[in-house]
């Protein structure tokens, strides 16, 4: 019956003394080896039930009466394997009880010690076959919400220009997660401009992934509606207040417009990471003003500045999960100065060339050092957007 067949646990449920002692007989003749529990009673058996490989369920108890046991036992433990036992009268009984949740029933009187062992052996079978099939059918349902969620999250850009790229990268946080709160995009609107934007919801789980994906949607529709770009995050704002799961929720939001002949672009920044420029002749951080995330302290503007780019330039945005893991056990964290100096080490001596920022290995190795400068996977997410023109 098991590998280990004394550890296998019967729960007999069963009033009458001379039927329990039969099944006991029966057991012991097949030679199962199995620890058998007895209880007289519906209410003495519910401590017993989650300890039990399998029940063996008599329908006529004095608590109980027909299939009202069978019910009451499978609302306690809906995973228990359940064998119900009849009388010579009541065969059809068995088949109704099957179709009511039991694995299989006996006819009392009509058992021999195989059939009885093979009975229970098929009904513990059948119960981790139902296991396996609810867990690989609740997998396929995660897998599928989770692609939703990622095309949420981390959309494809809307690009016309062949002279930018775009390249990206993500990583959940911690060892159990399949997607975070992070969030990117980009578009490039009718008139020239291209649109940019990454933000992080505080927190990790299934709430903050539905909430960054409603801020990512509504940033891009406003985005392709034409809406001025001093307006969107006040848009998001409201969309976050709407669609938190919980209070006190926030997002931290860098939104970059670049304009036509992509030499300069407008920087706004809501408590996030200011993003790296990449030229030719050097790795800065661009700087902005200091604001607060989307719905902190009821935050109402943030103000833009201008920033030069150049004639080739990439930009790296990306969230502070990138940049707040160890360096080496060390209590110092990378930050951005840390992180600038791992780009000059991917890119070589200048003159460096903007094009690779936006290369897919190497943000995949930038991401690597990351780790193992930290030991190990970081605790936060990181997302990583590079656009970039040449």
């Amino acid at each position: 019956m098991a590998a280990n067949a004394e550890q296998v646990r019967i729960l007999l449920v069963e009033d009458d003394d001379g039927d329990a002692l039969l099944v006991e007989e029966l057991l012991l003749e097949a030679g199962t080896g199995v620890t058998v529990q007895r209880a007289r009673r519906l209410a003495d058996a519910r401590k017993l039930i989650p300890d039990a490989a399998c029940v063996l369920l008599d329908l006529g108890l004095p608590d109980s009466q027909g299939l009202d046991g069978l019910r009451w036992l499978l609302r306690q433990e809906p995973d228990a394997a359940v064998v119900v036992l009849t009388g010579m009268a009541d065969e059809y009984l068995g088949e109704e009880a099957v179709r009511a949740g039991a694995q299989d029933y006996l006819v009392k009187g009509d058992v021999t010690g195989k059939m009885l062992h093979r009975v229970i052996r098929y009904a513990m079978e059948r119960r981790h076959w139902s296991d396996a099939q609810r867990q690989l059918h609740d997998a396929q349902v995660s897998a599928q919400e989770n692609a939703r969620l990622e095309r949420g999250l981390l959309p494809s850009p809307v690009l016309d220009d062949a002279r930018l790229s775009v390249a990206a990268r993500y990583r959940a946080g911690g060892k159990q997660r399949l997607l975070g709160g992070d969030f990117y995009d980009v578009v490039q609107t009718p008139d020239g401009w291209v649109h940019a934007l990454i933000g992080d919801v505080c927190g990790h789980g299934p709430s903050e992934a539905a909430l960054g994906v409603c801020l990512r949607v509504a940033w891009r529709a406003l985005v392709l509606a034409g809406r001025p770009p001093s307006e969107v995050l006040s848009a998001a704002q409201l969309v976050l207040q709407h669609e938190e799961h919980e209070e006190a929720m926030f997002a931290t939001v860098c939104m970059v417009s670049v304009a036509p002949g992509q030499r300069s672009g407008i920087l706004r920044l809501a408590g996030h990471p200011a993003p790296l420029l990449v030229t030719t002749d050097q790795i800065t951080e661009l700087a902005g003003p200091v604001c607060p995330p989307l719905g902190f302290n009821g935050a109402e503007d943030w103000p833009a500045c201008e920033v030069g780019l150049g004639d080739r330039w990439s930009l790296l945005l990306y969230t502070d999960g990138l940049i707040e893991g160890r360096i080496s056990g060390s209590p110092y964290r990378l930050g951005a100065d840390g992180l600038m100096g791992l780009m000059r080490d991917a890119l070589g001596a200048p003159p460096f060339d903007p094009g690779r920022v936006s290369d897919d290995a190497l943000l995949s190795r930038l991401i690597e050092q990351v780790r193992t400068l930290n030991s190990g996977d970081l605790n936060d997410d990181i997302a990583i957007l590079a656009l970039g023109y040449a």
